[in-house]
């Protein structure tokens, strides 16, 4: 008889044996892995593809490196994109393990799934399955189940007792990975295009102060026709003072010319069907040493018809200089003037930011009868600044409109800047709008943000790839292979 005749080759005692003496093979010889099964948020029905899925479940279980003398295949590809690794394991668990500690609760998970969230979907859970994450923790690298054989080792006494998993090095395309591991968490973390955003949650008031004149100046500018068809910003001069005035009751002021200053403004526009006509002209000087309106004259910008008239008059602010910029603006504060002491006209103005500051001051009435110098109140940035961001939540921009999703959130502390990072960005934020957390209903201000171009995939290149390749071979003028 060629069989041992001691062996029934094939009782439950025999399978048993051999099933308990792998689990003692693989607890002795195996290592710790992290099984992390894919969870499917979004499937093509035509061609049953994965579009959208997450990972946020693990579990621990023991396995034997079958590729004992390194990662295999040994070759790492070269292409105009970078470094390609080709990185693979193999690795042996045992089926009874898997079905005991694993395969329950992603039933239970499955269960729940269907009844919470419908969208999601374990597609099967009594064996691991393709598409999977396995952690492997001696190199810190997590790697992708290509292939499971079921039959490997073949039905040994009738039955088979391991899954013999074959991966390769995963390749991050913007999945949701969150397992609550930092260990397994972090490895991902600053893979893909990585925004940094600096955020706060109070700004710094900004702070003015002004300078008046007794004398003569253009307090306001008066908007007779705006007329039409200006595609760019037209140029506004006014004609210079005649007289030789004296200029020492001017208070306040920093510098004064000698005689005279020439007034100077701007010409602010807006959109009317396919051109531009002008909406209102400020003040960025009201010169001084006039004894009669200036003429004024509207140039340029492709349009016709536009036609103002100054005002001028005494007593009134010759210059707002900016004494403290503020920060985290981002919308321009409002410009709160006293009016003159004793009656007169109280002047107004607005004002303009740049990166989430306080850049400039223009004057809409310069004012009158003003005989000292008025005190004058910058609106304070919004106070916004609460909450936590949660890990894999989408946050949106209140201007720009941009959403990300969290990779990670860092609160130092009050006073000192918050990193909030994020990826799979749609567009660009803007500095000084508020990102609010859809979970979370977190608020802060944006103060700056920085793309990590260092964690960001190897194909990032492409765009710069695509320019110099535009230098050879120019499709935008004409087939450079010819027209037939």
């Amino acid at each position: 008889m060629a069989l041992n005749p001691f062996f029934l080759q094939g009782s439950s005692g025999e399978q048993n044996l051999v099933q308990d003496l792998i689990n003692e093979h693989l607890k002795i010889y195996g290592i710790e892995i992290y099984y992390i099964p894919r969870k499917l948020l979004k499937t093509d029905n035509i061609l049953n593809e994965v579009q959208s899925s997450k990972f946020d479940t693990s579990f621990v279980i023991e396995a034997y490196l079958n590729n004992y003398d390194g990662y295999f295949p040994d070759i790492d590809v070269m292409s105009k994109f970078g470094i390609t690794l080709k990185n693979e394991i193999s690795l042996v668990i045992s089926k009874e393990r898997f079905e005991e500690s694993i395969s329950p609760y992603l039933a239970e998970i499955m269960s729940v799934s269907q009844i919470y969230y419908p969208g999601e979907d374990l597609a099967f859970v009594d064996r691991p399955k393709e598409g999977d994450l396995i952690y492997f923790p001696l190199g810190e690298r997590i790697f992708e189940i290509k292939k499971v054989e079921v039959e490997k080792p073949f039905y040994q006494l009738g039955k088979n007792y391991v899954y013999e998993i074959s991966c390769e090095l995963f390749e991050y395309e913007d999945e949701d990975i969150d397992t609550g591991i930092s260990e397994i968490d972090n490895v991902i973390e600053d893979v893909g295009y990585i925004t940094d955003l600096k955020l706060v949650a109070f700004g710094e008031t900004a702070q003015c102060k002004a300078s008046i004149s007794p004398l003569m100046g253009v307090s306001s500018i008066v908007l007779l026709n705006d007329g039409y068809g200006y595609t760019e910003t037209p140029m506004v001069t006014i004609s210079p003072p005649k007289g030789d005035p004296d200029t020492s009751a001017i208070i306040g002021a920093t510098s004064v010319d000698n005689f005279s200053k020439t007034a100077t403004a701007v010409a602010i526009t807006t959109s009317v069907g396919d051109g531009k006509s002008i909406k209102e002209i400020l003040i960025t000087n009201p010169g001084y040493g006039y004894t009669e309106p200036p003429a004024i004259t509207i140039t340029g910008g492709n349009g016709f018809g536009a036609i103002a008239t100054c005002v001028i008059t005494s007593g009134y602010i010759l210059d707002i200089g900016v004494i403290d910029k503020g920060d985290r603006y981002y919308t321009p504060p409002i410009i709160t003037i006293d009016p003159p002491v004793g009656g007169g006209t109280t002047a107004t103005a607005v004002s303009r930011i740049e990166s989430g500051r306080l850049s400039d001051i223009l004057i809409i009435n310069a004012g009158s009868g003003y005989t000292s110098i008025p005190n004058i109140t910058v609106s304070p940035p919004p106070s916004v600044g609460f909450g936590t961001y949660i890990v894999s939540e989408t946050v949106t921009g209140s201007l720009s409109g941009t959403t990300a999703e969290v990779k990670s959130w860092t609160n130092p502390g009050q006073d000192i800047d918050k990193i909030l990072r994020v990826s799979i960005n749609n567009g660009s934020f803007s500095e000084g709008e508020n990102i609010v957390g859809s979970s979370s209903s977190a608020i802060y201000t944006l103060k700056s943000y920085e793309i990590d171009t260092s964690s960001s995939d190897k194909y990032s290149d492409n765009d710069d790839i695509e320019e110099e390749a535009s230098k050879i071979l120019d499709f935008t003028e004409s087939n450079p292979f010819g027209t037939y």
